[in-house]
């Protein structure tokens, strides 16, 4: 059903930004508004938002519901002449908001027809709003964490002596259903040795050796609600000096960057902090990412914790704090919470432990 709370807030910034109307085009974005999921593939799909008016949804008839969500609908075809349909919706004399998932076969009839006395780029007025986490999706992203941090109880179980990396990764899904997710965040990353330092590595047919690393980057979600933490697991033995010195750092960058978060914090002094610290310690090189990213119904919402983000952070914020060093000659080390910027300070929703463990 649609939210007036959220469509209220997305009017204000629409109006902040220079328009009155807007077409909104990401299903993502009309799943937050609506709480209904279309998936249209190539086909057309937007929700018109006007000042002072009920939404019209536009979509095709493949995609007829018959269910109230407190829109009116218009359906078309693949034959449909859209143009001439949403002249009959949209305010000729005033500018139009358009989203940044608006593809340009559609974009550029309306441009050539003139439907609209100028378009902008209105993403931010969605985006904004999205940012703000309502006590609703805290509580649901509260719990889809609950449910990381007791499915990495169980993948860490899954280590043994001969496991491939793909082997593991392909029992994660029924672990997740079992603690009630209802699916991946993102395709697990599950990365043994000289693997752990490539940030992004997808699961392949490595061996399991004594005294690698396991890195486990993972996420679920619950009820539409994403979910991503990262912990690195060292296999039968400790880790020698040097390695448990990556460690630590990444470990401090992690606390330090946690540590300062509270509403109004400039986002890239987060990102600096980490990154300070790692670079101090002789691996500034080596930590090649950004420090975060915000997270959601998507599990990279719009915003990050970079160097070049000078927003500031605001209650209701929910982002990653994932340093990590990848040294190919060495080791790679991740480790990442999510963090829910609070009233008056922050909350770390993963509980999972981030000291050194050795798995036997």
């Amino acid at each position: 059903m649609l939210s007036k709370t959220r469509l209220a807030n997305v009017m204000d910034q629409l109006h902040s930004n220079g328009a009155e109307q807007m077409l909104v085009t990401d299903p993502v974005a009309i799943f937050y508004l609506t709480g209904k999921w279309i998936h249209p593939g190539e086909r057309f799909l937007s929700l018109l938002l006007k000042q002072g008016q009920k939404p019209v949804l536009f979509l095709n008839e493949l995609f007829r519901f018959e269910e109230e969500i407190g829109v009116d609908k218009v359906y078309i075809t693949d034959t449909t002449d859209l143009v001439a349909v949403l002249k009959q919706y949209v305010n000729p004399d005033g500018v139009l908001g358009i989203d940044k998932q608006m593809a340009a076969r559609f974009l550029l009839q309306m441009i050539d027809a003139k439907i609209a006395a100028g378009f902008i780029n209105s993403s931010i007025a969605i985006d904004h709003v999205r940012s703000i986490k309502d006590e609703t999706e805290i509580e649901l992203m509260r719990h889809s964490s609950l449910i990381n941090d007791q499915a990495m109880v169980q993948f860490k179980a899954l280590i043994h002596e001969g496991v491939y990396e793909d082997e593991v990764a392909a029992q994660c899904m029924g672990i997740y259903k079992a603690l009630g997710a209802e699916a991946y965040s993102f395709d697990p990353i599950v990365a043994f040795g000289a693997n752990s330092a490539d940030p992004h590595h997808m699961p392949d047919h490595t061996q399991l050796k004594e005294g690698d690393t396991v890195l486990f980057d993972v996420g679920c979600r619950y009820h539409d609600y994403c979910s991503d933490m990262t912990r690195t697991f060292f296999y039968k033995k400790a880790p020698a000096a040097e390695h448990r010195n990556v460690y630590e750092l990444v470990k401090q960058a992690n606390q330090s960057a946690e540590d300062m978060l509270k509403p109004g914090i400039e986002l890239c002094k987060v990102d600096a902090m980490a990154r300070d610290i790692i670079t101090d310690g002789g691996y500034g090189k080596d930590f090649t990412h950004r420090l975060g990213h915000f997270i959601g119904i998507e599990d990279h919402d719009f915003g990050d914790v970079s160097a070049a983000n000078h927003n500031l952070t605001a209650a209701g914020n929910i982002f990653s704090i994932e340093p990590g060093i990848y040294s190919t000659k060495q080791i790679g080390v991740r480790l990442e919470d999510l963090v829910l910027i609070t009233a008056d300070g922050h909350e770390v929703l993963n509980h999972y432990s981030k000291e050194i463990e050795v798995i036997e």
